[in-house]
């Protein structure tokens, strides 16, 4: 079984802009708290990968490549908005650092994510990784396609006003 073991932290400094960009376009046929079925195009290539069930920041994963056009087709079939962002990949410190510069109704929302061999593997940080959102799931791809980035501080603030006691006051 093929696993993904990835942590997620959010980004603090602009350094990793000089890196090339990919546009990735993404949707989920299945976001079950179980298993994930996403479609994703990433430039001229297109992938067809299955989750499980999420324990720490490790899961089964496995992804295939599928023709771009099957891809196009199986988007429209989404259920949840399209998921966008440019992907960056930054090699320091001898990880694969992936920044992603999310667009859309998530845009102002960057992450950067490493995958490790292992749960407990040590590794150096570059100066502009932030707070670590590993385990927070709004941060999640699927979750962004259901309540994304730019919905989060409306929901905070009504909730705010409902708190207060002060709805339908005015």
């Amino acid at each position: 079984m093929a696993m993904e073991i990835e942590r997620k932290f959010l980004v603090t400094a602009d350094d990793w802009r000089s890196a090339d960009g990919v546009l990735y376009r993404q949707g989920y046929l299945n976001r079950d708290k179980s298993r994930t079925v996403r479609v994703r195009i990433a430039g001229d290539e297109a992938f067809l990968t299955i989750k499980g069930k999420t324990s720490g920041i490790s899961r089964s994963e496995f992804e295939y490549a599928i023709p771009v056009s099957e891809a196009q087709d199986l988007l429209a079939l989404c259920d949840g908005a399209l998921v966008e962002k440019i992907r960056r990949k930054i090699p320091f410190a001898g990880l694969i650092w992936e920044v992603d510069e999310f667009l859309g109704a998530n845009a102002g929302l960057v992450v950067v994510e490493v995958e490790l061999a292992s749960v407990d593997q040590v590794f150096d940080k570059p100066a502009w990784v932030g707070e670590e959102v590993s385990d927070d799931p709004r941060y999640f791809n699927a979750s962004l396609s259901t309540y994304p980035f730019n919905a989060w501080h409306v929901k905070d603030e009504e909730r705010m006003v409902e708190r207060s006691g002060l709805v339908g006051v005015g």
